[in-house]
């Protein structure tokens, strides 16, 4: 298979991807040498003066993205409840099913001694329980008592936590966990910062690998089935998504591989990541696939459009800086496409931010005045859709520095035009 992008060969692609790519489990083994006890200390104290500043009693937080910055548990998402208690006054700790307990204490926040772990039994209730801790840390004289819950915390456990603490008397005014966490977790830490620099690393092998093999003629889903393979080959533990849209379908930002078979003539946007120690990698390329001999290059109109693309990230990637505005980035790219006559085909946001979650704070997007910070960690990634025909996307992560950003991917942003 030949590949064309700004004279880069399929030697020279195969030869960096040999060079780039990291040991299997190479994610789990960075994320414990880089993240110890004492950053989780740092970030619950954080989010204890945070609560307090913003008037609350205690953080209440379940499963998911939240507790696990606060403590490195990835606690499970299931029926019986875990949920960690971060009071004010006194210290955090981890409310637990009994027969999770072992794995929970196994957790960096829980061996440092920084959060006590309160194991609960089968016939045990664990809404009292966290009703009185944080009861036991709230403010003096407060009243009612006022708590914040993680954002995706299960109604079937908001609820029954709302009836235990208004049990004492008092009602319990509930707020979101990310009014006060989001700040927090906005700005990556020099440690989370490496994290995603790997990540990137390892998800750009697999760019290289992909676009410098076989496309034509497989499916859509045989080559995601690659991407995931390969995904966790380069020391990622989660393969999270593989976006292969072929043809048509490329049109489709969020298309789900399917049996449909790339062609001669295709155009591919290929959106991969996953989880690297915890971390986000995500990255999109466009292919143009032209069968043997080069005999369906692209069109015109396509490289038209292609280079609109191309320049709208180079735009927004110039203008992201401290001090601007999400909305300011996100304009800089949408201006390029606007003025190149194709504002109705780019019909997404520029960007959304990534760490432990793949969307999470801040979103680069019109109507967020949000001021980018250092250690914003965050996607660009403008798009060209018409639909029935075809589309291109180029994305990549960056890391606001304190004067522009760090591009964590290395690929080429040149069209990838391939026999197949």
């Amino acid at each position: 298979m030949s590949a064309q992008q700004s004279g880069v060969s399929a030697a020279e692609i195969a030869t960096a991807y040999a060079d780039a790519t990291p040991a299997l489990g190479a994610g789990h083994a960075l994320e414990a040498r880089l993240i110890g006890a004492g950053a989780y200390a740092r970030r619950l104290a954080a989010a204890r003066d945070a609560a307090e500043a913003a008037g609350l009693d205690a953080l209440l937080i379940g499963f998911g993205a939240d507790m696990r910055y606060l403590t490195g548990y990835a606690a499970p998402a299931l029926e019986r409840l875990t949920m960690l208690v971060v009071p004010v006054r006194g210290e955090p700790s981890l409310i637990v099913p009994r027969l999770e307990a072992g794995m929970a204490g196994d957790a960096p926040a829980m061996r440092g001694g920084h959060v006590a772990r309160v194991a609960w039994g089968e016939t045990d209730d664990p809404f009292a329980l966290v009703a009185t801790a944080v009861r036991a840390g709230a403010r003096a004289g407060s009243a009612p008592i006022s708590v914040a819950v993680s954002d995706r915390l299960w109604a079937t456990f908001v609820l029954r936590i709302d009836a235990a603490l208004a049990a004492g008397g008092a009602a319990a005014p509930t707020r979101l966990a990310s009014s006060v966490l989001s700040a927090i977790r906005m700005v990556k830490a020099p440690e989370e910062a490496a994290l995603l620099r790997a990540a990137g690393r390892a998800v750009d092998s697999v760019v290289l690998a992909i676009t410098s093999g076989k496309l034509l003629g497989r499916s859509e889903s045989d080559v995601a089935r690659e991407v995931r393979e390969r995904l966790t080959g380069a020391g990622h533990e989660v393969a999270s998504f593989a976006i292969v849209a072929s043809g048509p379908n490329s049109a489709s930002p969020h298309h789900e591989a399917g049996p449909r078979i790339i062609e001669a003539g295709d155009a591919i946007v290929l959106d991969i990541g996953g989880q690297f120690g915890g971390y986000g990698s995500d990255t999109t390329r466009t292919i143009w696939v032209t069968g043997r001999g080069g005999a369906v290059p692209p069109s015109a109109d396509f490289v038209r459009r292609y280079e609109l693309v191309k320049r709208a990230n180079a735009a927004a990637t110039a203008a992201a800086k401290p001090g601007v505005s999400c909305e300011a980035v996100d304009a800089a790219a949408r201006e390029v496409i606007v003025a190149g006559g194709e504002g109705e085909r780019f019909f997404h946001r520029t960007g959304h931010g990534i760490g432990l979650e793949e969307h999470e704070d801040p979103y680069i997007v019109a109507g967020n005045r949000t001021k980018l910070e250092p250690g914003h960690a965050f996607s660009i990634e403008p798009g060209i859709y018409v639909e029935g025909t075809n589309g291109a996307r180029i994305e990549d992560i960056v890391i606001c520095t304190a004067d522009g950003v760090e591009l964590l991917n290395a690929t080429s942003r040149d069209l990838y035009v391939v026999e197949g």
